[in-house]
């Protein structure tokens, strides 16, 4: 198997889904809340880790890098499932963001400034909130780096038989 195509999209992926959400962020004006950072990092991690697979090639990192996605997988279904009230959100997702605090409100710091409320969907498209789309794309990333994973064993396993 190529893992060429893979590793494109493997590594591909998260970086465009981070381009992603700092552009809604940053150019959309769409303020990410608590749960929202949370599943940023396991593609930060996971782009990382994707990185130095390229370079070394060792198999294990890939199902690292599989797993990582597993986790951001989990924290996108526990954001979906604050978003349709299936169960409560994080405390620090209670909050109406930052938005229409003056700038002598953001600097009193006497009192904690809270995040977007976590269970309000920032953007809906084709029905699905941001949180389910990073959700399946999680799990897409979870699969791909599987099969580059099985693919680099076998790649092994073809060099010592021989």
């Amino acid at each position: 198997m190529n893992q060429k195509p893979l590793l494109f999209c493997g590594i591909g992926g998260p970086i465009s889904l981070m381009l992603a959400a700092l552009g809604f962020q940053y150019l959309g004006d769409l303020h990410p809340c608590t749960l929202c950072i949370w599943q940023r990092w396991p593609h930060v991690a996971a782009i990382i880790i994707g990185i130095l697979y390229f370079l070394f090639k060792i198999p294990i990192l890939a199902f690292i890098v599989a797993l990582v996605f597993t986790i951001g997988a989990g924290i996108a279904g526990f954001h979906v499932g604050v978003e349709y009230g299936w169960w409560e959100g994080l405390q620090s997702c209670t909050g109406t963001g930052l938005e229409g605090l003056s700038s002598k409100q953001l600097l009193d710091f006497s009192t904690p400034v809270t995040s977007t409320n976590c269970s309000v969907p920032a953007l809906i498209f084709l029905d699905l909130s941001m949180a389910a789309w990073n959700g399946l794309a999680s799990v897409s990333l979870v699969v791909i780096w599987t099969l580059i994973g099985m693919s680099a064993i076998r790649k092994t396993e073809h060099k010592t038989d021989k």
